[in-house]
């Protein structure tokens, strides 16, 4: 007997479940029919797969490697099928596309707009994920594109630079400091409290370095995982937090305080799998970031997308 798709696709399951009765549940099968399956496929490659003997069931060493292949496998007919439906006249086809935080306040809807509005045809899925795991999905093939920082990368994402994103110290009306227009020395950073992007996520890391870079130790109060959450926090407090320049300039209640020295700027990406499959949706879309997303964030104003 040879091994079948389903065969691979139970063998994971198994594995990522580390339980018959999970991995049942999840595949919509009987137990037994489960275990009637992997015996099968153990039997055909000669090899104990899973190792069924402690309280969770977990992949031998030969399960460990043939599971390396099985998923492999699995990615590239995966990506197999979406190459066959993928029609190059961009009349219809699938995009999936993963953002840091930040910019979903202020890039990712006036660049999904403007797609939607030249190809519609085209189904968009967006996720809001950190850097690490835009990385992650992608070379899972999980996602398409990803639109994260530049820096160093993990082995398989190539990244294309987009623009550069500024970024300063923001109140709101509340604030002491809210319309001050004679730069904050750094150190004075201490006296204040401040609401910040959790220590998931590459602005909040950016803004560690900084702080301790120039031995500064501001109390931080407020840790959240959306930028929405942190604007809607500092436009009602006496909070400070730290921002693009591109989402504080949109936000009416909000203001900048300038700092010296000013915090420094970093480099905007678009990242994809090298190698995959690139499909015609996935181009179009990377011509439109490359073209429509400009250096000062975001979308040119003088030349609206579209």
């Amino acid at each position: 007997m040879q091994p079948e798709l389903r065969h691979l696709r139970y063998l994971l399951a198994v594995a990522e479940q580390a339980s018959f009765t999970r991995a049942a549940e999840e595949l919509r099968i009987a137990q037994p029919t489960l275990s009637q399956q992997i015996k099968q496929l153990e039997k055909a490659l000669g090899a104990q797969l899973l190792d069924r003997t402690g309280r969770t069931v977990r992949l031998t060493d030969a399960g460990e490697t043939y599971a390396r292949y099985a998923r492999r496998a699995l990615r590239d007919l995966a990506a197999g099928e979406r190459a066959v439906l993928d029609v190059r006249d961009l009349s219809r086809g699938h995009l999936r596309l993963a953002v840091t935080p930040t910019f979903t306040a202020y890039l990712t809807g006036p660049l999904v707009a403007a797609f939607h509005t030249r190809h519609p045809g085209i189904t968009v899925e967006v996720r809001e994920l950190t850097q690490d795991r835009i990385e992650a999905e992608l070379l899972a093939d999980r996602v398409d594109l990803g639109i994260a920082f530049e820096g160093v990368h993990l082995a398989g994402v190539e990244a294309t630079g987009l623009f550069t994103e500024t970024l300063g110290l923001v109140v709101g009306p509340a604030h002491p400091h809210a319309g001050r227009t004679e730069p904050l020395p750094v150190d004075e950073l201490t006296d204040h409290q401040l609401a910040l992007l959790s220590g998931d996520f590459a602005t909040r890391r950016h803004v560690d370095t900084y702080v301790t870079e120039h031995r500064v130790a501001p109390r931080i109060v407020v840790e959240a995982n959306s930028v929405s959450a942190l604007t809607e926090i500092v436009r009602r407090t006496a909070l400070a937090t730290v921002l693009p320049d591109a989402v504080t300039r949109d936000h009416p209640h909000l203001t900048p305080v300038p700092l010296s020295p000013a915090l420094p700027s970093r480099g905007v990406a678009l990242l994809r799998r090298t190698g995959g499959h690139r499909s015609a949706a996935a181009e179009a879309f990377a011509e439109l970031a490359a073209t429509e997303a400009v250096p000062g964030g975001g979308p040119d104003r003088d030349h609206p997308i579209g």
